[in-house]
């Protein structure tokens, strides 16, 4: 019988076979985030509203307009007429700057409230928030300065930090911003832009009166400075008479960008908002916004436009007002018995917020957790400081809930204070 030696091939399988496997080297890292994620925190609003999301909680946290009075019937009329009438544009991609209909709806509405507009003087953005955002794309270098209002916008002030921004407050008192510590304050530091919501603003509530308004306009335009003015709640007025935008005073109109929203006067999850600015920086910020998302959905701002065309918004947005006034009222009336005694806060003309100090020595971040056990919630003040944070303050809701539903949420938010 004749042995056949095994060839090379099988051999080298049956010791492949027989060997161990060799074992994988270890997986390398994924590289690391940018350092400004690291740096730059989440909001504790929207932390606080994942945890108080519970059906029996009265929040007075959010600042959420209230979904009761949204006008569901037409805007899905608006949705229904773009589709049935022109769904090819309407499912279409659109210009940047937004669709040129939309743009002069909302340019008209500047004008009748008296200040010249032009629909090339906008873009439409996707919600006001992302106005903020391009602005800082198109004037903010890592390591320049921007001033803010103190307290200020939470979100903005996240905004400026992924920016890599300096951010510096500005002193005011219940009426907001002091001019003559803006003045100082531009003279020492150079910023480049000072952000601030005038008119009720978040989350203070509080307004800027109208010589103020002037003053810092002039400061802007003696001194060169860039104002961004923000002005979601300015239509949500339940008394007392408009103040004009710092837009409109000598000294500011070169300068000014302005930001509106559709999200507190129509609905929110349209993200339907507005940037008007100079020519030069407009461009920069559709540049922006070509590399953000190219444009804002086009079938929202269709029916956002066919709205303005067949409804009435400004009744709309009275009646609403009407309604959140009789619920500051009823805040109003039960923070005496709510908050301890010495507590101080103010009694806001418009908008969704108002503001409370508690006496010296209280914590309001301490205390949230005895509140939220009780069912009820607020926002702590401190995270809407750039610097020098006040622990006692915070800041209330008063839109969301009806009379009732607030004086019991008051009584709750008593005996989480007193627990």
């Amino acid at each position: 019988m004749t042995v056949t030696e095994p060839d090379a091939t099988t051999a080298a399988s049956a010791n492949a076979l027989a060997a161990p496997a060799p074992t994988p080297a270890p997986a390398a890292p994924t590289p690391p985030l940018a350092a400004r994620a690291a740096a730059v925190g989440g909001s504790p609003v929207r932390d606080i509203l994942a945890v108080t999301a519970r059906p029996e909680m009265i929040n007075f946290a959010g600042g959420l307009p209230a979904p009761t009075f949204f006008d569901t019937e037409g805007v899905a009329a608006a949705f229904r007429a773009v589709l049935e009438e022109t769904p090819a544009r309407a499912l279409q991609y659109s210009t940047t700057e937004g669709e040129p209909v939309l743009r002069e709806a909302v340019a008209d509405r500047f004008a009748a409230r008296g200040l010249a507009t032009a629909a090339d003087d906008l873009i439409v953005t996707t919600g006001s928030q992302q106005g903020l955002s391009l602005l800082a794309t198109a004037l903010i270098e890592p390591g320049d300065t921007i001033l803010v209002e103190k307290p200020c916008y939470l979100a903005a002030l996240q905004v400026f930090a992924f920016a890599g921004a300096r951010v510096v407050a500005v002193p005011g008192d219940d009426d907001g911003i002091d001019p003559e510590a803006l003045d100082a304050l531009v003279a020492e530091h150079r910023p480049k832009l000072l952000y601030t919501v005038p008119t009720f603003q978040n989350p203070t509530g509080r307004t800027l009166p109208g010589p103020r308004r002037a003053a810092v306009a002039e400061v802007a335009g003696r001194r060169g400075l860039w104002i961004v003015e923000d002005d979601p709640y300015g239509e949500l007025r339940f008394e007392g008479e408009r103040v004009p935008w710092i837009a409109s005073y000598p000294g500011a109109e070169d300068r000014t960008v302005l930001l509106g929203s559709f999200s507190k006067v129509m609905a929110p999850g349209l993200r339907l908002g507005w940037l008007r600015a100079p020519a030069a920086l407009l461009r920069a910020c559709a540049i922006a916004k070509q590399a953000a998302d190219l444009h804002t959905p086009t079938v929202n701002q269709l029916a956002a436009a066919w709205y303005l065309g067949h409804r009435d918004l400004d009744a709309h947005v009275a009646r609403v007002a009407a309604v959140y006034g009789e619920r500051r009222d009823a805040m109003l009336a039960g923070l005496a018995d709510a908050l301890p005694e010495g507590s101080t806060w103010n009694r806001p003309e418009g908008g969704m917020f108002l503001w409370a100090r508690l006496p010296d020595g209280h914590d309001a971040a301490r205390l949230l957790g005895a509140v939220v056990a009780h069912d009820v919630a607020y926002v702590p003040g401190a995270p809407f400081y750039a610097e020098d944070p006040d622990p006692a303050t915070l800041r209330l809701c008063f839109v969301t809930q009806a009379p009732d539903e607030i004086a019991e949420g008051l009584r709750r938010l008593r005996a989480g204070l007193n627990s």
